[in-house]
């Protein structure tokens, strides 16, 4: 198949898949940890993408309505209103959760919303269809 003058195969099934995990969680709402959770968030995301799938991360969602509604503060009554629920919305367009590990209330809800679902949830990363470690 050509798109765009680029060769693609496609794969026998594309997953959009949910990395979830901690990123408020323990932080003490310091940027710097948050920072660090959300790049731990991310580091599985590339050998996702080389497997055919595509990564979603739910802050990379939540982050940029947050701040375009006016959000002032970690925790406050915006941020409140759409980190968890941009989850729960994703999960209903999602093929499968990556769970990282780390303790995390989003994340374990968003572990049990899945399970509720029949969304397939993997806990390491090699678990994951045509995922190559």
């Amino acid at each position: 198949m050509q798109i765009y003058g680029y060769s693609c195969s496609l794969m026998e099934r594309e997953m959009l898949i949910l990395i979830a995990g901690p990123y408020r969680s323990g932080t003490g709402d310091d940027p710097v940890k948050m920072a660090a959770n959300l790049k731990a968030l991310e580091a599985p995301s590339y050998a996702l993408f080389q497997a055919g799938h595509v990564p979603m991360i739910g802050e990379w969602v939540a982050l940029p309505i947050w701040h375009a509604a006016g959000g002032t503060y970690v925790g406050d009554a915006l941020y409140e209103e759409i980190f968890h629920p941009v989850a729960g919305r994703l999960l209903a367009l999602c093929d499968g959760v990556l769970r990282l590990p780390g303790a995390s209330k989003g994340a374990d809800n968003d572990v049990r919303i899945a399970n509720e679902r029949g969304i397939p949830v993997w806990t390491r990363l090699e678990d994951v269809p045509d995922v190559v470690v």
